[in-house]
């Protein structure tokens, strides 16, 4: 354990600007976001700011009845909270490690538990699993990004990502699947032989399989989507 003097203390851990731009990783586990304008973050994510920002969480018609649906089914995971104005504002979710991803026009799918913020440019949507909706209790959803802009990520530790190819395909655990490439269209199967075999959390059998050209990032750590109970 470091000990410290109570000026060596804030020297240590004192907030310092890098001139990163928008997105800027105070510590791998909290972003600083040096709002000029508007963002999009996880709802619940801010534990600090200065300045003068107002949030607002997202209305519940701000995108259509078609995302206010999806909402309803995918329940506060996918709650968002915009945040207006001129400052610096801090977050993070759970002391997960963060990630930022600068889009190009690409698509990127994020599991819904592992989005953290990103910039309005960016056009999202919610997208739900549905052939295991009626499997598994709240099925599984994720966010469909697209677009030029900035994204923040989480994982639980470091993330791993695994190439995809047509004659290679990745199967996954959905607990410890965080995000994939937007070419990419998983599908579940289920295997009994693997019942011993994968992770406590993962519903035993069931496994995402990618197909195709693309990447899947997964995490050392199930987040718990499914149980063995589901």
């Amino acid at each position: 354990m470091n000990r410290y003097s109570l000026e060596e203390f804030v020297d240590a851990t004192r907030q310092e600007d890098k001139g990163e731009g928008l997105f800027e990783l105070e510590t791998p586990r909290l972003l600083e976001i040096n709002l000029t304008d508007q963002i999009w973050a996880k709802s619940g994510a801010m534990i600090s700011y200065q300045g003068n920002i107002k949030f607002a969480r997202e209305g519940i018609l701000e995108h259509g009845l078609g995302k206010m649906f999806k909402r309803a089914f995918s329940g506060e995971g996918s709650a968002l909270m915009k945040a207006t104005g001129n400052g610096k504002l801090y977050v993070a979710d759970q002391g997960k490690k963060i990630s930022i991803i600068r889009l190009a026009g690409e698509a990127f799918y994020v599991s819904g538990n592992d989005l953290l913020a990103f910039e309005p440019s960016l056009k999202w949507d919610i997208k739900l699993m549905r052939k295991i909706a009626g499997m598994l209790s709240g099925g599984l959803f994720n966010i469909r990004l697209e677009g030029y802009g900035m994204v923040a990520i989480t994982s639980h530790y470091e993330p791993l990502t695994l190439v995809v190819s047509p004659n290679q395909p990745v199967y996954t655990d959905p607990n410890a699947t965080v995000a994939w490439s937007g070419n990419l269209q998983p599908e579940f199967v289920a295997d009994v032989s693997l019942k011993t075999f994968v992770g406590r959390g993962s519903g035993d059998s069931l496994q995402m399989k990618f197909t195709g050209d693309g990447f899947v990032v997964v995490q050392p750590f199930e987040e718990g989507y499914f149980s063995n109970d589901s």
